[in-house]
């Protein structure tokens, strides 16, 4: 991989430069994402998001036109975020940057937003700390915490569990959610009573699952990416006899996506899990969200799509707000405390961490109409990211 040469020095000229690509009325927003590679289709729907969003609302805002420059980071690869970035600000002239659907890749760039004085919109890393790293930074995702911590209490006080086992993904987002999961479970009341961390590439999960077996917990708790991996553990905890009609199974929505339940089948009914969003949500503004996905993209919207649809709408309300400056101060002050409705539900950005506020819901796998769908039958509201929160008061 080539280095770059591009510096501070640069960086600064090229954020001082930013007015005058303004003054020609167009705004470029610079997107990084992994448009190859085993994260891609992660990125291609993150993208369909800012396409469609840009369909119904046009390429106009505030008297600019919006222009897109799209770059590939190809998947984990941090350094290679980071010389995207710089090149997007010093080459591209871009004045916004958004995208990242990964942590590692949302961290480095951040130090190019924060040095560049660039407003930067992560529409889907998860990690709590990201918004740390700039304070020109905002996200319209989700944390990790966000949904993990409030689920384990959830599950504790209404979930009809005391005794719980975790199993997750040995790599940082697994972490991130078992810590969370775990943390909110026993302030709750619960007792965690063994945990294993697996491989995230191709593991034997039966090994996992008899480990856990042997404990004969009340419930078990899941964490792993999407992919195969979903089907592979929920045939394998069936085969030893912990599938949901014997014992309670709960994981973050990964577990039960869409593309996972056509391979799980009928061993997924009854499984709790946690999302803040999902194609079956009942509004009219989902519905409509999913009719213009399809007609777009042939397929339905997942947290991607939301994640990059509702970025769009942060950078041109707050544009609309600035009155089409895109100075990175002018833009954070704009985004900040925003509020607006999504086809998620209500969200809003936190004024003081940068990080989405919304509704987090619980759903259960049932079969409606002859289909697996994710039914949510409980929800908690105007979640924050718990890890701030914590910061804020210690």
């Amino acid at each position: 991989m080539r280095k770059t040469l591009i510096g501070l020095a640069a960086l600064a000229a090229a954020a001082l430069a930013a007015p005058a690509a303004n003054a020609q009325g167009t705004i470029k927003i610079g997107v990084i994402l992994p448009y190859s590679g085993q994260f891609a289709d992660t990125g291609i729907q993150l993208d369909n998001g800012i396409k469609l969003y840009m369909k119904e609302h046009g390429d106009m805002v505030a008297g600019k036109k919006i222009e897109i420059i799209r770059k590939d980071v190809g998947g984990i690869a941090p350094d290679v975020a980071k010389r995207l970035a710089q090149e997007l600000i010093v080459r591209d002239k871009v004045d916004i940057l958004a995208g990242f659907a990964l942590t590692p890749n949302a961290l480095a760039a951040g130090d190019v937003s924060a040095e560049a004085k660039k407003f930067m919109v992560v529409m889907n890393a998860a990690t709590s700390i990201i918004t740390t790293k700039s304070p020109y930074m905002a996200r319209t995702s989700l944390t990790t915490p966000q949904l993990n911590e409030t689920f384990g209490a959830w599950a504790a006080t209404k979930g009809g569990v005391k005794k719980l086992y975790t199993m997750v993904s040995d790599f940082g987002p697994g972490h991130d959610a078992e810590q969370a999961f775990q943390r909110g479970f026993k302030d709750a009341g619960g007792e965690i009573v063994g945990s294993v961390r697996f491989p995230v590439a191709n593991p034997d999960f039966s090994a996992f699952v008899q480990r856990a077996k042997d404990l004969n917990p009340e419930g078990i708790y899941v964490w792993i990416p999407g992919g195969a991996q979903p089907a592979a553990i929920q045939k394998a905890l069936a085969e030893r006899g912990m599938d949901s009609s014997k014992i309670k199974i709960f994981g973050q929505g990964e577990l039960t996506i869409e593309d996972a339940l056509k391979s799980t089948g009928d061993t997924a009914v009854g499984t709790i899990t946690v999302f803040h969003y999902d194609p079956n949500h009942d509004s009219a503004l989902n519905r409509a969200f999913v009719k213009g996905m399809n007609e777009m993209a042939n397929r339905n919207p997942d947290i991607f799509s939301v994640g990059g649809y509702d970025g769009m709408h942060l950078i041109y309300e707050a544009l609309k707000k600035t009155n089409g400056n895109a100075d990175g101060e002018a833009l954070i002050t704009a985004a900040k405390g925003m509020k607006w409705e999504s086809p998620r539900g209500p969200v809003a950005i936190d004024p003081e961490t940068r990080d989405i506020i919304q509704t987090v819901y619980i759903r259960r796998v049932e079969k409606v109409d002859g289909n697996l769908v994710n039914v949510e039958f409980d929800k908690v509201e105007n979640v924050k990211d718990p890890v701030k929160a914590r910061m804020k008061t210690n």
